[in-house]
């Protein structure tokens, strides 16, 4: 949603949204318990090391001292302590500083190991290819989330039909770089609505490139406000974001709060509200069918338009 569409796209645009901060998974699973070691007393010391591992993605960034990883686990300092050296050895953890930590290789190749599953990809083929048909045309693209020195996305598949990607008026590098960043278009704000705040500010610290559309949030509390109303509903909406004359409506896959990636549907800009609508609820519906190819087992919503 761009600005100034709050109020003409209102059957799909609530105003008034305020940002407010949000938990993400693992806060809503500690917020509760005391931080005392009373709590910790009967826990089991498999429990404690995934409690350890999970305050890394709690406290979100990349190095952390020990007291404040000792906070967000509820754990005593000396319980941590030997916690990491022991994951030191087998390469969950790494040692960068005196008294500072970070995840360690051990964890990325359980991190790759659980987002490779076995993908039937002329069924993907199909999925995306149903969408567009289903939306009278325009262009869908998959995407996914690298991390990979920064926070991005990359296409992983397409149907375009007799589009040609020229119709987007920048060259392939510019369409390259203007499709990776995260704080462009629909399909990257989708995404972006779901990081940790820490990582969100690095997104928006990024400069943007000379080539975006004219709809694109140059403003950091508009944007802040956008990724808000994504998360309440469940999907995002580009107005001439990416390039000028055309409109995106993207939904984020999502496996148990962890953003994946995004499912994007590319139409000609000035469409109307119904139509806007129909994009919106395809474009959720085959969110849905895509979750399920790539292995994520609970239903993703369908939903309505909010």
């Amino acid at each position: 949603m761009s600005r100034g569409h709050t109020v003409r796209h209102g059957a799909i645009h609530q105003s008034g949204v305020t940002r407010t901060p949000f938990p993400t998974p693992q806060q809503n699973k500690f917020k509760n318990q005391p931080k005392n070691t009373s709590h910790t007393a009967g826990s089991s010391h498999a429990e404690r090391v995934f409690r350890v591992q999970h305050a890394f993605t709690q406290l979100g960034g990349e190095v952390h001292g020990l007291a404040e990883l000792a906070r967000a686990s509820s754990l005593d300092d000396s319980t941590v302590y030997r916690i990491l050296r022991s994951g030191i050895e087998q390469g969950a953890f790494v040692q960068v500083a005196r008294g500072r930590y970070r995840l360690g290789p051990a964890a990325a190749r359980l991190g790759t190991q659980a987002l490779t599953p076995r993908l039937d990809h002329d069924a993907l083929g199909d999925c995306l290819e149903q969408l567009r048909l289903s939306a009278d045309g325009g262009m869908v693209f998959l995407y996914g989330l690298t991390n990979l020195g920064h926070p991005q996305r990359h296409c992983i598949d397409m149907a375009v039909g007799a589009h040609d990607l020229t119709e987007l008026g920048m060259s392939p590098r510019e369409i390259m770089r203007v499709n990776r960043s995260l704080r462009i278009g629909a399909s990257g704000r989708a995404i972006l609505a779901h990081l940790s705040e820490n990582l969100q500010h690095r997104v928006l610290a990024e400069q943007l490139p000379a080539t975006v559309g004219p709809g694109v949030y140059r403003d950091r509390g508009q944007l802040l406000v956008s990724l808000a109303e994504i998360r309440v509903k469940g999907y995002a909406l580009g107005f001439q974001e990416c390039a000028r004359g055309w409109d995106s409506f993207a939904s984020p896959v999502l496996w148990d709060g962890t953003v994946l990636g995004s499912l994007v549907l590319l139409k000609p800009a000035h469409q109307s509200a119904a139509t806007r609508d129909r994009c919106v609820l395809a474009v959720r519906s085959a969110t849905a069918e895509v979750s399920q190819l790539i292995g994520v087992l609970e239903p993703q919503p369908r939903g309505r338009i909010a």
